[in-house]
């Protein structure tokens, strides 16, 4: 099937924006794409008139859990939870992320490997969501952060061991606990976790397998030790200071913020029901947070958007509010855009299909009705969506049948 999009306002993902384009599709990849009066439009190609459309690549999310639902205890949910009632759970949640316009997402820790076989469920048609790069389990220290979705480990053989365990399991990442977290109990996010050594057991033994490794870290001291290990991005990176910002570009290390997961779980009210040391901790960084952003932005650091999507009442099909959180903190909406298309796509390695919208490219593609340029709030409007494509087909949107 081919379908021409044409005459339309084209945000391709490289950080142009063109007027009067065409977008051809063919099957599951983007045939062509150049201005409407150059591209040939075959016979029997379903047209759709483009006039006051804008088109976006598909969007990249790249740290969500969707084993999670943004209930305001996370933890006591999920461990009250029957694995296949999860399961069932994270199958709602990805329909809401691809309905939202983002079509690839890195889940970076779930109870199990059943997000794998999720992942072979939307890939095989069973199922709505978006392609998933998952880590399976986290790696954590014994007793440390993230443990309610990890394997605990200690010394540089286990690590060995279970990142073998995630790579045969079918991981695409490696997520990595360097630091202590907001919703575990008992941990400070200050507080360097996982040992030097085995940090970077846990990159060497993914790197012969050629997949990058994810770190969790807040405190600075805990990112030193992933940036120096080797990992391919810091996650949160809350407490940056100067010297882990040097070394995040000296090593050309990604900086996946979340501001949206600090933001949600600091704005409840006590009695909300976040438990009082998650809600005490995340107030508590939320200002640090928005500064090291700032630092990072304005230093040239790369950037990839995450939301940790699941966290407290940072709901999945929210995705798009981490973008309007950036660009308040001063990020132009251009560049907020790219943050989740061609940076996010080079973070997880997705880059040569996924990204930006380029002849040879998988048709990844949003359709809104107005120009999240001018306002990036729009994207977050489910009546902005005319449609949404992932590989050659409509899958969300007024235009999913067509």
């Amino acid at each position: 099937m081919t379908i021409a999009i044409h005459q339309v306002r084209l945000i391709d993902g490289t950080g142009t924006v063109r007027e009067r384009m065409t977008v051809l599709v063919r099957g599951t990849k983007i045939a062509a794409v150049g201005p409407s009066n150059e591209v040939t439009i075959p016979k029997g190609a379903t047209r759709l008139n483009g006039r006051g459309l804008t088109v976006i690549p598909g969007l990249i999310d790249c740290h969500v859990h969707l084993c999670l639902g943004g209930e305001a205890d996370v933890v006591k949910t999920l461990e009250s939870e029957q694995p296949s009632y999860t399961l069932l759970k994270s199958a709602k949640h990805a329909k809401a992320t691809i309905e939202a316009g983002f079509t690839t997402v890195r889940d970076v820790g779930s109870r199990d490997h059943s997000i794998f076989a999720l992942n072979q469920a939307i890939e095989s048609g069973i199922l709505p969501g978006p392609r998933i790069v998952g880590a399976g389990l986290a790696i954590c220290m014994i007793g440390g952060h993230a443990r309610f979705i990890g394997r605990e480990v200690e010394g540089v053989d286990q690590v060995r061991k279970v990142v073998a365990e995630q790579l045969a399991a079918g991981a695409g990442v490696i997520k990595v606990i360097a630091s202590g977290g907001v919703l575990t109990p008992g941990t400070s996010p200050d507080d360097a976790q996982m040992t030097a050594e085995e940090l970077a057991a846990a990159v060497d033994a993914a790197r012969q397998a050629g997949k990058p490794v994810a770190a969790h870290a807040h405190g600075a001291s805990g990112m030193k030790r992933a940036i120096q290990a080797g990992v391919r991005s810091i996650e949160h990176a809350t407490l940056l200071d100067e010297e882990s910002g040097a070394l995040m570009k000296q090593y050309g290390v990604y900086m996946v913020p979340t501001l949206s997961a600090l933001a949600t779980t600091a704005a409840c009210r006590p009695g909300c029901g976040i438990p009082e040391s998650a809600l005490e901790k995340a107030k508590a960084m939320t200002k640090r947070h928005k500064a090291s952003f700032k630092q990072a932005y304005e230093s040239g650091m790369f950037i990839a958007m995450g939301t940790d999507a699941g966290t407290p009442f940072n709901f999945h099909g929210e995705n798009a509010q981490e973008l309007e959180r950036m660009v308040a903190l001063g990020m132009s909406p251009m560049d907020a855009i790219l943050t989740s298309s061609a940076r996010a796509a080079k973070l997880i390695g997705f880059h040569e299909s996924v990204g930006t919208l380029a002849k040879g490219m998988e048709a990844d593609l949003v359709i809104l009705n107005r120009n999240p340029l001018r306002n990036i709030e729009v994207l977050r409007d489910r009546e902005t969506i005319v449609g949404v494509m992932k590989a050659g087909k409509f899958v969300a949107g007024p235009l999913t049948n067509a």
